[in-house]
């Protein structure tokens, strides 16, 4: 599949649907030079099928007779392109109104509409970059915190791909070892020790390992994390994500149970991305509405990697309080004591014993945010995190990584029960299979739609 070029040109607009100073149209295929050559007319005496790669022209944007915009022509040829094709890169003015029509002249003129990540699958399937890179793309675009973007940087330049080419090239050159030793078995093949072959497999899956524990962090910096915001009626949650939004989001009011069901909104809390939920308050009622509205948070707070469970410190606990600290059991939460602006009347000390993790607050007033984020990003261990590393961050390469890791344990658990080389060779090619998968080497058309999915027109 890699090295094959698509038969068909296309084209679109690959700068924001809105306006601006600049918008581009970008073309690719074999036939993108041409056709931007019959609609472009170059200030200068060369067209663009004349110029070499790598250069611009400056000129007219010219269909049926009409004058359509200025603008700067790029052109990049083959293989040397962001797409691996020929590629012609129209700079316009960003009125949405005037790029639109000019990709309806570059469409008209024989490009077709491209689709959703379409350039960057182009850049994929001609090997100009792998799997694990084209993802860093998307992370790029939709990065909203510094940590995220050098993150996302990092693997575009390569640095999860190389980790993962160089422990599929280890296992690699253990089945070729084995593999030759049990076919000649007759040839004088040295066969390899138990113990130099256990090193290598603990080597590589203590890599792995390593990888799958920064997941979260990774994932947290690059992906956002899915945070609920749980509590009884009225203590405050609905300001708490008011204060994170940074606008009234959430209805508050003094009454009890005005957020019936789940409000939510994407913030950022320093350099950590925050799904947000604000749920319906938790408690016993006969109410239809608010039942339903309960039920959606207790679904919420088993799906959330980050739980905020408020606490109104201003009142005695009661018992919706013991309910959600019985919730909160065994999950990653930060217990948030709100009003602390106010006299303490609640028993703190029981809430500390069921959550280590506490943070006074005042979510009115905005007072303890930044110990709520410092706290969230050490629970995250997104504090610790080197995004110079290599590191995992979407959910197939989570899932790949893990079923290379149960491969590796396979593989070692086979030999120390004393099985055949051939049996142990199995479980290797297994986890070779699964880090190729990874980085696209070996991969099916199904997972990558999956990956191109996630992209926007025009990238």
């Amino acid at each position: 599949m890699r090295g094959i070029t698509m038969n068909k040109t296309v084209a679109a607009i690959s700068t924001p649907q809105n306006t601006g100073g600049i918008g581009i149209i970008r073309i690719s295929g074999d036939n993108a030079i041409e056709i931007a050559d019959k609609i472009f007319r170059p200030t200068g005496k060369r067209r663009l099928t004349e110029l070499p790669g790598y250069h611009a022209s400056h000129g007219r944007i010219v269909f049926e007779n009409e004058d359509i915009d200025e603008c700067v022509a790029l052109v990049f040829r083959e293989p040397k392109s962001y797409t691996g094709e020929n590629v012609v890169e129209l700079s316009c003015h960003g009125g949405l109104f005037v790029l639109k029509k000019v990709l309806r002249a570059v469409l008209a003129s024989g490009a077709e509409p491209a689709g959703a990540g379409e350039f960057t699958k182009r850049a994929f399937l001609n090997g100009k970059l792998d799997l694990t890179e084209a993802e860093a793309v998307i992370d790029i675009i939709n990065a909203q915190g510094e940590q995220g973007a050098k993150a996302a940087l990092t693997a575009l330049d390569g640095a999860l791909s190389k980790k993962i080419d160089a422990l599929c090239g280890r296992l690699l050159g253990l089945s070729a070892q084995l593999g030759a030793w049990v076919d000649y078995p007759d040839d004088d093949i040295e066969e390899l020790e138990n113990g130099e072959l256990l090193r290598t497999l603990e080597e590589v899956r203590g890599e792995l390992f390593s990888l799958l524990s920064r997941f979260d962090a990774g994932s947290a910096i690059t992906q956002g994390v899915e945070t609920a915001i749980i509590g009884k009626p009225n203590v405050g949650k609905s300001a708490l994500m008011n204060l994170l939004s940074g606008f009234g989001r959430s209805i508050v009011t003094d009454i009890a149970g005005t957020t019936r069901d789940v409000v939510e909104q994407t913030v950022r809390l320093g350099s950590l991305i925050l799904h947000l939920a604000d749920t319906a308050g938790i408690h016993s009622t006969e109410d239809v509405v608010e039942k339903i509205g309960v039920d959606r948070a207790k679904q919420r707070i088993e799906r959330a990697g980050l739980i905020f469970a408020v606490f109104d410190t201003s009142s005695p606990l009661e018992k919706a309080d013991d309910d959600i600290l019985e919730l909160c059991k065994g999950k990653r939460v930060i217990g948030v004591l709100n009003k602390s602006d106010l006299e303490t009347k609640a028993d703190t000390e029981k809430i500390k014993s069921v959550l280590p993790v506490c943070v006074e607050l005042c979510a009115i007033s905005g007072s303890g945010i930044d110990l709520l984020e410092e706290e969230a990003s050490r629970l995250l261990c997104t504090n610790e995190i080197d995004t110079s590393e290599a590191m995992l961050s979407t959910e197939r390469q989570r899932k790949d990584a893990e079923q290379a890791l149960e491969a590796i344990d396979r593989t070692i658990d086979d030999l120390k029960n004393q099985m055949t080389y051939d049996a142990v060779n199995v479980s290797i090619d297994t986890a070779i299979e699964y880090l190729l998968e990874m980085t696209g080497k070996k991969v099916t058309d199904a997972v990558i739609d999956e990956v191109f999915s996630r992209f926007c027109v025009g990238k």
